[in-house]
């Protein structure tokens, strides 16, 4: 199956895609584009070939929700009617975390790491998904 990982955002939503073996979670794209978010996610999802939407769930570090899980649960339900296709939600506590770490190393200027964080979040949390999958 492919995958599309969403890392919902109020400014930026980061997106990762995953090959149809599931192996391997790869950045795809961010964007600042909002009131058009569903239309381009329906359109990676038919060029893409995706079967199921993996969306991030910011959780707080005690599992509690936030003003933003409710914003996310709002778009999970938002992506649930306009594609014909499964919505999971996955837990992505230290996602950013993560890809910052992520994109450390890397010869970035601030603007740059900035620009990829969110698709780097994104792939985190789909790789999350998917190591999970293989375990149960």
């Amino acid at each position: 199956m492919r995958y599309l990982a969403i890392d919902y955002g109020d400014k930026r939503t980061g997106l990762a895609i995953c090959d149809s073996a599931e192996t391997l979670a790869t950045p795809l794209a961010v964007t600042r584009e909002q009131k058009g978010l569903l239309g381009r996610i329906a359109d990676i999802v038919k060029s893409e070939k995706v079967d199921a939407i993996v969306l991030g769930l910011p959780l707080s570090m005690d599992g509690s929700q936030s003003s933003q899980t409710r914003r996310v649960l709002d778009f999970a339900e938002q992506l649930k009617r306009h594609l014909d296709i499964p919505v999971h939600l996955q837990d992505e506590r230290l996602s950013s975390f993560s890809a910052e770490r992520e994109l450390a190393p890397g010869n970035l200027t601030r603007g740059q790491k900035r620009k990829r964080l969110d698709a780097v979040a994104a792939a985190a949390i789909l790789d999350a998904f998917l190591q999970a999958k293989r375990r149960d």
